[in-house]
């Protein structure tokens, strides 16, 4: 565990391994997790139950949703993934390598290697909105 940077208010829960090189930001939550070499998961994530591949950015807010009220599930994610802010992954679920994830997005379903992959909805505007009180 070389070089090896956890922020402050960050939780660390147990069977997590944190490689060399990775960097925890603030406010993070690890359970049951590997992190391979080089790996960056940014401030204001939980990453549970899961394998995150070398060299991998997980942006701020990120979320692994890993439980479905009855069971527990992993997600994959492989090697060079660049994972845009405030992403969740609804387990299970695998990311394979040199995948983007779109800023924004819930993915439910397996991404391939090299792809990326955007989920959200259109956004609507309401003009002249009026609240009922």
């Amino acid at each position: 565990m070389d070089n090896v940077c956890i922020g402050p208010y960050s939780h660390i829960r147990p069977n997590c391994i944190i490689s060399s090189e990775c960097k925890v930001g603030n406010f993070v939550e690890i359970k049951k997790t590997l992190l391979e070499k080089s790996v960056k998961v940014n401030h204001l994530s939980y990453i549970g139950d899961s394998s995150v591949g070398k060299f991998t950015n997980i942006g701020a807010g990120t979320i692994t949703a890993n439980f479905d009220g009855q069971n527990k599930y992993k997600t994959l994610i492989g090697d060079n993934c660049k994972i845009g802010a405030n992403s969740v992954f609804i387990a299970p679920v695998n990311i394979e390598d040199s995948a983007t994830i779109g800023a924004g997005s819930v993915i439910n379903k397996n991404v391939e290697k090299n792809s990326l992959a955007i989920s959200r909805s259109k956004q609507i505007n309401i003009k002249d909105w009026k609240k009922i009180n």
